[in-house]
């Protein structure tokens, strides 16, 4: 089997699972009129919401984690 294969074959479970121990997504939010930076497991779970993005990107990468933008 190929890995493209494999790829075609995965359950949508497998693909919300991809990357969840590897990747976590930061993404503008509106909190009480203000920018705030929420924080999501690759699976799309809320984590958490940060009032700046340094500082959640900082949060992800404590938790070994690679933060990626979301806009």
């Amino acid at each position: 089997m190929t890995g493209l294969e494999h790829i075609v074959q995965m359950t949508a479970q497998d693909f919300r699972a991809l990357g969840l121990a590897q990747l976590a997504y930061v993404k503008p939010v509106t909190v009480d009129g203000q920018t705030a930076y929420s924080v999501h497991a690759a699976d799309g779970t809320e984590i958490v919401v940060m009032e700046n993005r340094a500082t959640a990107h900082a949060a992800v990468r404590q938790h070994d984690l690679e933060p990626l933008s979301v806009h």
